[in-house]
């Protein structure tokens, strides 16, 4: 087996998945509006309340998060009144459960106050914490170390002295 690290010059970052997760919900505003999405939230003004900040920067946010397919705007009307759109996940949106919840995961551990965490999420069925996990295709869980990094079909090989060998 090749060392795939080792050669980690030779790879063009160009087409990295991280980078690109990034370009989608790598600020701030986008994970709390999708943190609030998974918490139920469905209506600009609430999304903007809830986040905490101004109108322009939430219609900015929702409108990239369309745009990405993590949310859809669904129409409703309360009677009486013009129709008006609420968000909600799509499946897009809805796998990006498993990020949300690690990441508040490690921000219980090591970025809460002394109080601890201000909610603990729970299995319906038990009660028990819910925590995020890495599990491999055949079930088992993968500890630090127990893993390794192989090419994948997209991994793109370059010179090492190529400007395209730098990036994420």
């Amino acid at each position: 087996m090749t060392d795939l690290l080792a050669e980690r010059d030779a790879w063009s970052m160009a087409n990295c998945s991280i980078a690109r997760a990034l370009e989608i919900v790598g600020n701030r505003t986008a994970m709390l509006i999708m943190r609030e999405a998974f918490f139920g939230t469905r209506r600009f003004d609430d999304f903007a309340r809830r986040v905490g900040i101004g109108e322009p920067a939430a219609a900015a946010r929702l409108k990239e998060l369309t745009a990405a397919g993590l949310l859809e705007r669904v129409p409703y009307q309360e009677p009486g009144q013009r129709t008006r759109y609420a968000y909600q996940l799509t499946q897009k949106g809805r796998d990006f459960r498993a990020v949300i919840a690690a990441l508040r995961q490690w921000g219980d551990t090591w970025a809460a106050d002394e109080h601890g965490p201000p909610v603990v999420v729970r299995h319906e069925n038990c009660g028990a914490p819910v925590h995020a996990v890495l599990r491999c295709d055949d079930g088992h869980d993968v500890q630090p170390g127990d893993s390794f990094v192989d090419a994948g079909p997209g991994l793109i090989r370059v010179d090492a002295d190529s400007p395209d060998s730098g990036g994420g």
